[in-house]
């Protein structure tokens, strides 16, 4: 199976702008035969906190036909993610859309310091997906800095753990320490989706990467690189 991370750097303020960069994305993955594409933490809206509540999504927002319609008509597999309003809480999702099924949403469980001022964490929302031979779990950002989160996801046997999220230059090198433990340590190969360029005023890190399930780092991309990293499993 060809699975891709994308990376590129949002458009801060425009939903279809960033929109947009989605659909060429996901049509150049396409073109590879890529069957699983991963975008970054909020990749929608880009990165927001204060303001997130005026770009919210619902569970079975409109907007998403777009990403169904492509995933319908080619066959491939989409994360894609939003501030989402479930109740009276606003969390981080992703939404997870898959060729003629429903939408399944996940929300960040674990948050950074100073996101309780917009978000409320939430683990109810918490599919473990099938994919062919695979069994997929999610996880955003701060998610991947617990390491009950990786455990949790090993006990329902994942084998591919997908990490969408938006780290700066200095958080990376700790990432990627955690992430390729974890994968050695149960057995799962691991996908990181990250921005590049701007989000949230804040400079992005880029360099999305692959891990292998002996915690191998296979390939990443480069910092301000934006496009696809692919790789077969």
């Amino acid at each position: 199976m060809k699975i891709a991370a994308a990376q590129f750097s949002p458009v801060r303020y425009s939903v279809l702008a960033n929109i947009d960069k989605h659909l060429e994305l996901i049509n150049s993955a396409i073109l590879q035969n890529v069957q699983l594409i991963v975008f970054p933490e909020m990749s929608i809206t880009g990165y927001e906190r204060e303001e997130a509540e005026q770009y919210v999504f619902v569970e079975n927002d409109a907007r998403l036909a777009v990403f169904q319609n492509m995933a319908d008509l080619n066959g491939i597999s989409i994360l894609v993610g939003a501030p989402v309003k479930i109740l009276d809480k606003l969390s981080i999702g992703a939404f997870f859309i898959s060729p003629n099924g429903p939408p399944l949403l996940y929300t960040k469980q674990f948050l950074h310091n100073g996101e309780e001022v917009a978000f409320s964490p939430g683990s109810h929302y918490n599919p473990l997906i099938c994919l062919g031979k695979e069994r997929i779990s999610i996880a955003i950002c701060a998610d991947i800095c617990n390491a009950m989160h990786p455990q949790n996801a090993a006990h329902a046997n994942t084998s591919l753990y997908l990490a969408s999220i938006f780290y700066s230059p200095g958080g990376l090198s700790q990432a990627y320490n955690d992430l390729s433990i974890y994968a050695k340590q149960y057995q799962m190969n691991v996908l990181m989706a990250n921005f590049c360029g701007n989000s949230y005023g804040m400079e992005a890190g880029g360099r999305s990467a692959f891990w292998d399930k002996n915690g191998n780092l296979v390939s990443k991309l480069g910092s301000n690189e934006e496009g696809l990293l692919v790789v077969e499993i």
